[in-house]
C-alpha cells in the first residue's frame, strides 16, 4: 500500500493490487467477470468530499467508453464517464449510503461495475504511476491543506477577504 502522508491536509493510500485512471481519479479492480471503478481516497480529497450521486444509466445497460453514467455531487458537481465499455452494474449501496464512498472507497464505496471480456488494460496505471501524476495536483502542491491553495492569486484574494473590515 501507498501512502501519502500530506495530501492538502490529509493521510491518503493508494492500493498496489489497484489499477488507475488518473483523469478521473477512478481506481479500477480488474477481473475476468467484472471490472469493479470507484474514486480513490486522492480524488475524494482534491473534490472536497463526497455527498451524493445519481445514476445516469440502469443496471444492466450496455454503455460505450466515455459515457457519463454517474452524476456525483462532492465538494464539486462531477460526471463521472466510463472508462471502459461493457454491460454496467451500479453498487445501490453506495447510493443509499453515500459515507460508504468516503468511508470505505476501494472497499463498500465501490460505484460500479462493468462486465468486458477485453477491456483495454494498458489505458490504466499502476500504482506507483498513479501516485507520480498526482504530484502535479494541489494536494502535492498544498501538503497542509491550506486555505486559500498555493497559488499567488488565491492567496491575495484570501488575504484581501481577511484584511476587510464589513
Amino acid at each position: 500500500m501507498a501512502c501519502i502522508e500530506r495530501f492538502l491536509g490529509r493521510r491518503v493510500e493508494i492500493p498496489e493490487d489497484l489499477r488507475y485512471d488518473p483523469k478521473q481519479g477512478l481506481w479500477a479492480r480488474l477481473s475476468h467477470e467484472a471490472h469493479t471503478f470507484g474514486l480513490t481516497e486522492p480524488a475524494l480529497v482534491l473534490l472536497g468530499g463526497f455527498n451524493g450521486l445519481n445514476w445516469l444509466a440502469s443496471d444492466g445497460d450496455v454503455v460505450e467508453k466515455g459515457a457519463s453514467v454517474v452524476f456525483a455531487i462532492t465538494g464539486k458537481i462531477l460526471y463521472i464517464e466510463t472508462p471502459i465499455a461493457g454491460t454496467i452494474q451500479f453498487n445501490g449501496r453506495a447510493k443509499d449510503q453515500p459515507s460508504l464512498v468516503a468511508e470505505d472507497p476501494y472497499g463498500e464505496g465501490w460505484l460500479f461495475k462493468i462486465r468486458c471480456p477485453r477491456p483495454d488494460t494498458d489505458a490504466f496505471l499502476d500504482a506507483a504511476s498513479y501516485l507520480q501524476s498526482l504530484r502535479s495536483t494541489e494536494g502535492f502542491k498544498n501538503p497542509e491543506g491550506l486555505k486559500g491553495g498555493v497559488s499567488g492569486i488565491c492567496k491575495a484574494v484570501y488575504t484581501g477577504i481577511r484584511g476587510q473590515k464589513l
